[in-house]
């Protein structure tokens, strides 16, 4: 039996359609507005990570560490030992970047839940199926928060093969 050309157009298109089904992943325009909160506890957490992400891994002021992390801060990366020195040896010592403006980071979203803040983040690939070209997607980062500091934090980090 063979196919109909009703049959044939359908297929076609449910194999564009696939081609065709992500939608890009858009990081926020102003990424800094999305670490505020109506409920002060909660902006004072995402405040926290805020600027663990601007001040620490963004530009690089690991020395000021103390002020954002707890000195166990327990890790979740399978790439980075807990404790707060030894994740500031793991990321340092880059050079500290002179001005620490806004974050430029691609977050999509911030959420809260309790003492927990997890970020949203727009990564961009190289696309497999396609040579030359990109998909989008996330990854996602998340820490709890004691006293003011980050005493723990979870992400999607792979194993590294350099370890």
């Amino acid at each position: 039996m063979r196919p109909t050309p009703t049959f044939v157009a359908l297929t076609g298109l449910l194999a564009m359609a696939r081609a065709f089904a992500q939608e890009p992943v858009v990081a926020a325009a102003d990424p800094e507005a999305l670490f505020t909160d109506p409920d002060p506890v909660l902006n004072a957490s995402k405040q926290v990570v805020l600027h663990i992400m601007r001040e620490l891994l963004q530009c690089n002021h690991w020395d000021e560490a103390d002020k954002w992390l707890t000195e166990r801060y327990l890790q979740h990366n399978p790439n980075v030992t807990s404790g707060r020195d030894n994740v500031i040896a793991f990321f340092g010592p880059p050079p500290r970047t002179a001005t620490c403006g806004k974050l430029t980071m691609p977050v999509v979203t911030v959420l809260t839940s309790g003492n927990i803040v997890g970020v949203v983040f727009r990564m961009e690939y190289d696309d497999p199926r396609k040579p030359g070209a990109k998909y989008t997607t996330i990854s996602y980062d998340q820490w709890r928060i004691v006293d003011g500091r980050a005493d723990e934090h979870w992400d999607t980090a792979l194993l590294s093969p350099q370890q």
